[in-house]
């Protein structure tokens, strides 16, 4: 499996509750943020939900 870096790029005041605790999830809480994590389905359909609000690229 490929491990992938995801950035908070925007902040999560005003959004939906649902995105909000998928980023959390993800360990994003502050805008700037980055976590490293293995690309598997779960994290696939998680950054697909937050997509607007992330930036990801190949660790």
């Amino acid at each position: 499996m490929t491990e992938v870096k995801i950035t908070l790029k925007r902040s999560l005041i005003g959004r939906p509750q649902d995105q909000i605790k998928t980023a959390q999830a993800l360990g994003l809480t502050k805008v700037g943020k980055s976590v490293v994590k293995t690309r598997n389905e779960a994290i696939n359909g998680m950054i697909t939900k937050i997509a607007h609000l992330v930036a990801v690229e190949e660790a």
